[in-house]
């Protein structure tokens, strides 16, 4: 596996993932603490085929969690926000499922 590949931890999937994906053709990503945004660029291009615009990037501090009276802290990790060119997908990410009008009355019948 290619070094810039393994920056790529997992696709973020929540609602405001989706209106991100849908709107502004803009993925989600949650990615390695100390990948840099020419790095994350690359990799997803390597990785999915297609062209990246822009990428942004957060860096998402860990929540303090406690169990009885002992408190921990979990990890930070980086969340990238990356713009794909155009009417460009990415297919592996697409939502199979339609919920228009028209599927719904089909899967009725």
């Amino acid at each position: 596996m290619s070094t810039l590949l393994r920056l790529i931890n997992k696709p973020i999937v929540t609602e405001k993932a989706e209106t991100l994906r849908d709107t502004e053709n803009v993925y989600t990503f949650a990615v390695a603490i100390s990948a840099n945004k020419r790095q994350i660029a690359a990799a997803v291009s390597q990785a999915f085929g297609v062209d990246v615009d822009e990428v942004r990037t957060a860096v998402v501090r860990g929540k303090t969690k406690r169990v009885g009276m002992i408190t921990g802290r979990k990890a930070n990790w980086k969340k990238a926000y990356v713009k794909v060119a155009g009417d460009q997908v990415i297919e592996a990410l697409e939502t199979a499922q339609d919920f228009s009008e028209e599927a719904l009355e089909e899967a009725e019948s």
